[in-house]
């Protein structure tokens, strides 16, 4: 336990140094697991390949599972196509460029030199993951690398256990590659996808005593979902990415906490591989690998993995500066390390010099690939002002356990929403901005408050509408906010000066809380919305009159409309229908903007 706790300190320490140093964290946790290992200091003698794989494929699927549950299959859904074809034929082409490579430098046979290939070949989801959310890639780009991630892990895994059987048994060949490919993937996609829908099913319908057992519900989804599927013959590691991308896309009770549980689980995950593969690892054997390894390490990094990746967006709309970025994406990590555990434990000849040669893709790809990501996606123009991965919603106390969350946006010089009025900002009915932090002050918002840059946005918002208001967000950043202002005509004699009448939806369009044209005539503003949980607005016309939809429609003039809401005041028989049409009065008895 000391032990335990004393490396996962120091690889915190080193977490909080990476940035300083500018070294990525994996290479100071595998330096750590070094430095303490049989070869290093003596501390901790560790040489054991079966106890590194079951660390590996533990590790693996809750990396797989988190990368899931942040993602979600509506992020995934517009990228999955090309997502696949890189976990596919980018990982083909890359295990066989990489493949033939090693059997030249390693003098291999050409069925070695393929299984060195295959297991370098797969990119590793929390490398990937760890890059992209310090990046500004553009969104589609981040969400594909972030698919594929999660996806070719499965493909490496079965062109290892294919090439492993191929060098044991001559008789094997293509055909039974492909037959457990086909098998392996049918059974994890059915696996993964049972599992994750019954566990949002069972999570919708009961209320754990705890919101601390909810982490312990998808935790046990994770580890049904590898299992099943392993013990049915098929990828488990395809089976858990699903069922995390099913219940990332579903609402479910506490479903903040359970994404911040498994993120942290994830980072423990990612410490743990890379300590363990330090620790085992003798730098005394590296010498007779270190140059030949590192030119493999570099063919995989500038040639195999580029090709790979041009060849599987061939036909997509990518355009060759994209391309360019997807293929300099392919970073090793665990992955690797835990697939050259597979033929150790097989007995495979040359193996141990397998692990090795995986230590320096490791380690090149680390130190070329993710120090240079970022200032390449910025010099080839790809990256935007926004986070390539979305900072999740908040929960706090309370208000999480009744249902809602709360979302805080940091307001940037560049966003649409810059010099809006609150009232501009769209807010669907389930959500309320509580407070606008801006410098040390926390301003209660009114709906003439203006936005300004470097305002931070406290938003509550229903877990129901969770999903939906994340796309507001993006609107918030990129535009178009609200309704494009046209020029008001004023009125004129050809629509009656005031009427009132119930809503039709066969004169009006929209709904009575977000209303696109009432009586023929488009909405070109929306001045107030009605939050007392009954649909309702105060708008602008184009032709130049007002109105007040909702179940009753009041359209007119300034003066009519304001009288009328008057009337309807007095005759309220709530308090909060009293306080909507004195908000109407209110509004309209202000000068225009």
């Amino acid at each position: 336990m000391l032990i335990a706790g004393a490396l996962l300190a120091v690889g915190l320490v080193a977490s909080l140094a990476a940035p300083r140093l500018r070294v990525p964290g994996l290479v100071l946790f595998l330096g750590i697991g070094m430095a303490v290992g049989s070869d290093g200091l003596g501390w901790i003698p560790f040489s054991n390949y079966d106890l590194e794989r079951s660390i590996g494929i533990v590790a693996l699927s809750l990396i797989l599972f988190e990368g899931g549950l942040a993602a979600g299959f509506d992020e995934i859904r517009p990228v999955l196509g090309s997502a696949v074809s890189l976990a596919i034929v980018g990982t083909l082409v890359t295990a066989l460029v990489g493949g033939f490579v090693a059997a030249a430098l390693f003098g291999f046979t050409t069925l070695e030199g393929l299984l060195v290939g295959s297991i370098i070949a797969s990119t590793d989801g929390a490398a990937i993951f760890a890059v992209l959310r310090g990046s500004t890639l553009r969104r589609r780009l981040a969400r594909t690398l972030e698919g594929e991630a999660g996806l070719n892990d499965p493909v490496a895994v079965l062109l290892v256990i294919g090439f492993m059987d191929w060098i044991q048994h001559p008789g094997y060949g293509v055909g039974d590659m492909a037959l457990l490919f086909v098998r392996e993937i049918s059974i994890g996609l059915g696996v993964g996808l049972a599992v994750g829908w019954l566990a949002v099913r069972g999570l919708q319908r009961t209320r754990l005593a705890s919101t601390g057992l909810y982490p312990v519900a998808s935790l046990a989804a994770a580890a049904v979902a590898y299992g099943a599927a392993d013990v049915a013959h098929g990828s488990g590691f395809l089976a858990v990415y699903l069922a995390g991308l099913w219940l990332g896309s579903s609402t479910v009770p506490a479903k903040r906490t359970i994404t911040a549980f498994h993120d942290g689980l994830a980072w423990l995950a990612q410490l743990a591989m890379f300590l363990t593969l330090g620790l085992l690892v003798n730098p005394s054997s590296l010498g007779d690998v270190a140059v030949e390894g590192t030119v493999l390490a570099l063919v995989v990094a500038l040639v195999a993995r580029p090709l790979g990746a041009a060849v599987a967006t061939a036909f997509g709309d990518f355009s060759m500066r994209e391309r360019l970025v997807l293929g300099w994406a392919g970073l090793r990590g665990a992955v690797p390390v835990v697939l050259a555990t597979f033929p150790v434990i097989r007995g495979i000849p040359e193996s141990v010099k397998f692990f090795d040669i995986v230590f320096f893709a490791v380690l090149i790809s680390t130190l070329l690939q993710g120090t240079t990501f970022e200032p390449l996606a910025r010099l080839l123009k790809v990256t935007s002002a926004v986070a390539a991965l979305p900072r999740p919603l908040a929960e706090t106390g309370t208000i999480r356990r009744l249902g809602a969350e709360v979302a805080e946006y940091p307001v940037g010089p560049e966003d649409a929403i810059v010099g809006l009025r609150v009232r501009e900002l769209g807010m669907p009915r389930d959500a309320l901005l509580n407070v606008i932090v801006r410098g040390e002050q926390a301003i209660p918002p009114r709906g003439s408050t203006r936005i300004e840059p470097g305002d931070r946005l406290h938003v509550l918002v229903r877990q129901e509408a969770a999903i939906d208001f994340t796309r507001l967000l993006e609107r918030w950043r990129t535009g178009p906010i609200g309704r494009q202002h046209r020029r008001r005509r004023p009125i004129t004699g050809t629509q009656p000066v005031h009427t009132t009448r119930r809503w039709s939806d066969a004169n009006d369009a929209g709904d009575p809380g977000h209303p696109s044209a009432l009586s023929g005539a488009a909405v070109i503003d929306q001045l107030r919305t009605r939050r007392d949980g009954h649909a309702g607005a105060l708008v602008l016309l184009e032709d130049g009159r007002y109105a007040v939809s909702g179940a009753t429609v009041v359209i007119g003039g300034r003066r009519h409309v304001q009288d009328a809401a008057r009337r309807k005041a007095r005759q309220a028989s709530t308090d909060s229908e009293r306080a909507w049409w004195r908000e109407v009065v209110g509004a309209l008895a202000a000068p225009e903007d």
